[in-house]
């Protein structure tokens, strides 16, 4: 039996320390910020240089150079990148690189022509801004429209017979000019961009469109879209330009319109699926308001293929 003395012992002893508590949790580390994204911009027939940011997506985009220059976004037909000329091969698409400089084209003068059609195709290549605008980013060498001296290059088409086409897509007013019957005049109002005196009598012209080239700045572009918001993303692969350049090439044939940004989504769609039939019901699914022909999806999952394999 433990004695008095030990038990008063015992109780004496010095409790255990206790542990130590547990360090604070470290908070997560911040993400990386983006630096801001700051474009410098001018007015094509000339201005002062202006700054722009904070856009995410065309119309935005088109709506701080407005205000940048203290003019209504509609005025803007379209831009070009690092040229103040109206360079088709310098139109400004689906991407800009951080370091571009990017020209507004605003409108000037109206004029109306009258055109008979007397083939089947008139000769042009429509594309558009994404913000409302068609225009016309290619005439064919001997054609009917390369014919009349009053229409070029860079050309808006405000309306098809005094009917407004304003806030049309460009295969829109493609499919409406293709229904046009043949034999029968009709007259187009167009809107041609504010030149400065040195681009005064332009007339871009020529029976190939080239692929725009690829605008980047280090290994990041700024890829804009018309109906979504701005990404910073990479620069697109060799496999990505080529099989886009042949997409593009589709487009314009089949459609009589040219869209990098188009063709590049039509890319990337293509990379999610591996027959041409999960191709055709993912494209009717992003793309549905074209409404392609199903001889038109097989030629572009081929041409698709066709780039994978020469790109290695």
């Amino acid at each position: 039996m433990e004695s008095a003395a030990a038990q008063e012992t015992r109780g004496a002893e010095a409790p255990r320390p206790s542990a130590p508590p547990p360090s604070p949790a470290e908070p997560p580390a911040a993400p990386r910020a983006r630096p801001r994204l700051v474009f410098r911009t001018q007015l094509a027939h000339g201005s002062p240089t202006g700054k722009i940011e904070g856009f995410t997506n065309v119309r935005e985009l088109y709506a701080k150079i407005a205000e940048a220059f203290g003019i209504a976004p509609t005025e803007i037909l379209f831009c070009t990148l690092n040229s103040h000329k109206v360079d088709m091969q310098k139109l400004l698409g689906g991407q800009i690189g951080l370091e571009d400089f990017i020209f507004a084209h605003v409108r000037g003068e109206t004029k109306e022509v009258e055109v008979t059609k007397t083939e089947d195709a008139l000769g042009l290549t429509i594309t558009d801004n994404g913000a409302g605008y068609a225009f016309i980013k290619r005439i064919k060498e001997g054609s009917i429209i390369n014919r009349i001296q009053a229409v070029c290059v860079g050309d808006s088409i405000e309306a098809i017979n005094d009917h407004s086409i304003v806030g049309c897509r460009h295969y829109e007013v493609a499919k409406m000019l293709r229904e046009l019957p043949k034999s029968q005049p009709f007259t187009l109002r167009l809107v041609q961009p504010k030149r400065a005196f040195d681009m005064i009598a332009q007339r871009s012209r020529g029976s190939k469109c080239p692929m725009e080239p690829k605008v980047t700045s280090g290994r990041e572009t700024l890829r804009l879209r018309s109906g979504g918001s701005a990404s910073v993303e990479e620069v697109p692969s060799k496999f990505e330009e080529e099989a886009s350049r042949r997409v593009d090439d589709l487009l314009e044939s089949y459609m009589g319109i040219r869209d990098p940004e188009l063709a590049s989504t039509m890319v990337d769609t293509s990379k999610k699926t591996l027959s041409v039939q999960e191709f055709a019901h993912r494209l009717d699914s992003v793309l549905g308001e074209f409404a392609f022909p199903d001889e038109f999806v097989v030629e572009v999952w081929a041409a698709i293929g066709e780039a994978r394999e020469a790109c290695g």
